[in-house]
């Protein structure tokens, strides 16, 4: 009993550890976002700036607070969405594929562990959804390629349904005249929470930070999602910071503070997706150990 009791402290001591330690450079971000531009450039990062400022929030929001509201608007709108229906079709495909008698269940199931193996390539990837689908300039570019279906989550809440969901259960539904959307709507789904929670977590984070989707497919201003524009924002500020060569160009970048503009970019990206974790937490852990074991 000491021995178990011992061992449970070391593993809570472990772990609140490797917690502090991911947890301090987060706090050295913020703390560096609300730092005066030269006091970095002088001092360096610290925990304790010799000069506190809100420089790098004002040029970010008051210069042109439109833009970040409106790309704000856009990635919570893309990513509630996109979560909804993701969660939608990953489960409609993973139940049937957890039944026994679903025919060539094997072969389907084959084909989606293909998927997450090989793809088609860059280029054909673009064609279709660009010249079949038409998705270009549109919320849909946002939301359905690479992150509406994966094959990975598939895999996973498959096999929650098969070693968790009693066949019992679902039989006994049947001999009291439920169907197949009834049964899955009232029975599986509320048993299910555990792994939608682990799914939904995963693509909640996939469409929070996805920025690919807006450069290939977006040329409208006003659907790019917030990712897409702080890094284009970042990498406009490196420009401007190599060709400044006449005193014009090296006038506004002074004006400009660099280093915690950077930092108050990463503050404002990550910000909101860390207060949605507290709502998976508690079903996270079973959710992913369960529907990871192979059935």
């Amino acid at each position: 009993m000491g021995n178990k009791k011992k061992d449970s402290w070391v593993i809570h001591l472990l772990f609140s550890l490797l917690s502090f330690g991911m947890i301090i450079p987060f706090v050295l971000v913020l703390i560096a976002s609300f730092t005066d531009e030269k006091a970095i450039l002088a001092n360096g990062y610290s925990f304790f700036p010799a000069q506190w400022s809100m420089d790098a929030y004002r040029y970010l929001f008051i210069s042109d607070p439109g833009v970040i509201l409106r790309s704000y608007g856009v990635t919570i709108a893309v990513t509630l969405i996109g979560l909804v229906l993701s969660l939608l079709v990953t489960s409609m495909l993973a139940y049937p594929l957890s039944r026994g008698e679903l025919p060539l269940k094997t072969a389907l199931s084959f084909f989606i562990f293909f998927t997450i193996l090989f793809n088609g390539g860059l280029v054909s990837w673009y064609l279709v959804y660009s010249t079949v689908w038409d998705l270009r300039d549109t919320i849909w570019a946002l939301i359905i390629p690479n992150l509406l279906l994966n094959g990975f989550n598939v895999l996973i809440m498959r096999t929650f349904f098969a070693t968790t969901i009693p066949p019992a259960l679902i039989e006994s539904a049947y001999i009291d005249g439920a169907g197949e959307l009834r049964i899955f709507a009232q029975f599986v789904i509320p048993l299910s929470k555990p792994v939608f929670a682990t799914i939904g977590l995963f693509n909640t984070l996939a469409y929070w930070n996805d920025w690919f989707n807006s450069l290939v497919f977006l040329s409208k201003a006003k659907f790019y999602s917030l990712q897409y524009l702080l890094n284009m924002s970042l990498l406009n500020i490196q420009f401007l910071s190599q060709k400044s060569q006449n005193a014009s160009t090296a006038s506004l970048m002074d004006m400009i503070p660099q280093e915690t503009m950077r930092m108050a970019m990463a503050i404002i990206g990550v910000g909101p997706i860390i207060l949605a974790y507290p709502f998976f937490q508690k079903y996270f852990v079973k959710g992913l150990t369960i529907g990871s074991i192979k059935g």
